[in-house]
């Protein structure tokens, strides 16, 4: 069994499960960061920066990429788009374990995985805009109201990378309110203005974690956990794996055709008006 009834115990008491050397590194990591490594070359050649760069190895996959990220960052934005459309990431998206994991957790045998719910992240250093606030993962994903999802990084976590943090057992709170603009950060927009109503109340409640991981491991989130992004104050940036999976055999989901949110082009406030409070 992928996970046992200890792990499913756990998962349901925190919303959060942590499976240590889940991935085959050289089946399932290495491609998708030898494909990243050749995508920073093109970028490089291309635009025919002056980038001198190591010969890959699965720690410095990513070898030349901060000099294009200082160079232009339209050419980095470039990379950031295309690693989404590697075919080894693809693979790992629908990969079969992810499917019995989220049937095992949610008594289902039609889990679902979330169109433009999967991407791979990169987080740059001492970058604000960009970084998530707390949040839940419901609103911005929609499709049902059961879903979970699969974290995972491409290197090796450590606290100046900022890991993500996590309010342990949140889910219990349900779906939160949220208003759809910061004020206090109005250069953040679409799901990174987002916030939750009354968030200290919340966070003040839950213990919190920041577990640090490495490629392989899988993080496991029930999507009403709340969660943000840790501050990156390292000098490299900080690559990660989202794929998110939902239930097609949820009451809310079927009621809302399993439609997704933001990056579908969806106004949450025309599907669920209640939980938008601006």
């Amino acid at each position: 069994m992928l996970i046992n009834e200890e792990d499913k115990a756990f998962f349901k008491e925190n919303g959060v499960l942590i499976l240590r050397g889940f991935y085959d590194i050289e089946k399932d990591i290495i491609p998708i960061q030898k494909a990243i490594y050749n995508i920073i070359g093109l970028v490089i050649k291309k635009y025919q920066l002056p980038v001198e760069r190591k010969q890959f190895r699965p720690d410095c996959f990513d070898d030349g990429f901060q000099e294009v990220l200082k160079r232009n960052r339209k050419y980095a934005s470039e990379i950031y788009d295309a690693v989404k459309q590697v075919p080894a990431f693809i693979r790992l998206v629908g990969n079969e374990k992810h499917e019995k994991i989220f049937s095992h957790l949610f008594y289902t045998d039609t889990p679902g995985v979330a169109a433009a719910g999967y991407g791979i992240r990169i987080d740059h250093p001492h970058e604000e805009r960009f970084r998530a606030p707390w949040h839940q993962e419901f609103l911005s994903q929609l499709r049902s109201m059961e879903g979970v999802v699969y974290w995972s990084p491409l290197v090796k976590i450590t606290d100046e990378l900022g890991p993500v943090e996590f309010c342990l057992g949140s889910q219990a709170e349900g779906v939160l309110a949220v208003s759809t603009s910061d004020p206090s950060n109005p250069e953040k927009s679409g799901a990174y203005g987002v916030r939750i109503v009354d968030e200290e109340k919340y966070i003040a409640k839950y213990p919190l974690a920041a577990p640090l991981t490495e490629p392989g491991d899988l993080v496991i989130l029930d999507w009403h956990v709340l969660h943000r992004s840790g501050i990156n104050v390292a000098q490299t940036s900080r690559w990660s794996m989202q794929m998110r999976y939902f239930n097609f055999d949820d009451e809310m989901g079927i009621k809302l055709g399993w439609c997704g949110s933001f990056s579908a082009g969806v106004d949450v406030k025309t599907v669920l008006p209640e939980y938008i409070l601006d």
